[in-house]
């Protein structure tokens, strides 16, 4: 007698099958625009947002700590300008201190910001 194979698609192994679902609200504008998207690259909206989301790269937020030494380096930015505007009206050689020492802070906050980032 002869065995006959049932034929059909071979079964998925578990880590292959698509069993999980994760619902997103969007306005009518950001849907049609994904759905555009999708059909410029010849996927289906499901693949499209999984090849979005298996290629993409999600950056921290800012921390309160740098949050700060971006406030502190506009407020020395803004003292950088008045030096400039005192120095046009004065004479450089009266405000090249205070130019040197904000420098040197700026210096610093900016090394700073590079570290925690």
């Amino acid at each position: 007698m002869k065995t006959y194979t049932k034929g059909g698609r071979p079964v998925k192994k578990k880590s292959e099958k698509k069993c999980y679902r994760a619902n997103v609200k969007m306005s009518t504008e950001q849907f049609y625009s994904l759905k555009a998207k999708a059909k410029e690259t010849g996927v289906t909206i499901s693949e499209y947002i999984r090849l979005a989301v298996s290629g993409s790269v999600i950056k921290q937020r800012l921390t309160p700590e740098v949050n700060d030494y971006i406030r502190k380096l506009s407020g020395m930015a803004n003292n950088l300008n008045q030096i400039a505007k005192r120095a046009n009206q004065v004479g450089y050689d009266d405000i090249r201190n205070e130019y040197l020492y904000l420098a040197d802070n700026i210096d610093i906050l900016i090394n700073s910001i590079k570290h925690d980032c």
